[in-house]
């Protein structure tokens, strides 16, 4: 097989993910564009891995860590994204400005609350 069909597919993938990080405004569709993005990186590993012959197989090895990191990250990324929906009542990234507790609005405080904080 040539080397050109992985990844020829590796970049389609990549460019998929891609388009889904930057153009999607729920948190849980990037972080599924971020696992197709990793998904991509694996398939190039593994078939260069294979074109190459290397008899160590170190491409698949580093398949096998991206895999659990991915797994990882993808496990702590659902945990923010579901912390922030129960807080907040929605994933949406664009309406998520700043997670800092105590931060004003951007106008600053209300005119109420400066005189309350000077009295």
């Amino acid at each position: 097989m040539h080397l050109a069909y992985p990844a020829v597919l590796s970049v389609l993938l990549f460019c998929t993910g891609l388009y889904g990080v930057l153009a999607r405004r729920n948190a849980i569709l990037v972080l599924m564009s971020v696992e197709l993005m990793l998904n991509a990186v694996n398939l190039n590993l593994v078939a260069f891995d294979v074109w190459l012959r290397d008899a160590l197989h170190s491409g698949q090895a580093l398949t096998l860590f991206t895999i659990a990191i991915a797994a990882a990250e993808i496990g702590i990324g659902l945990a923010i994204v579901l912390m922030v929906y129960r807080n907040r009542g929605t994933s949406d990234i664009d309406k998520l400005r700043d997670t800092a507790e105590g931060h004003e609005p951007a106008g600053g405080p209300a005119p109420a609350e400066k005189a309350e904080a000077t009295a």
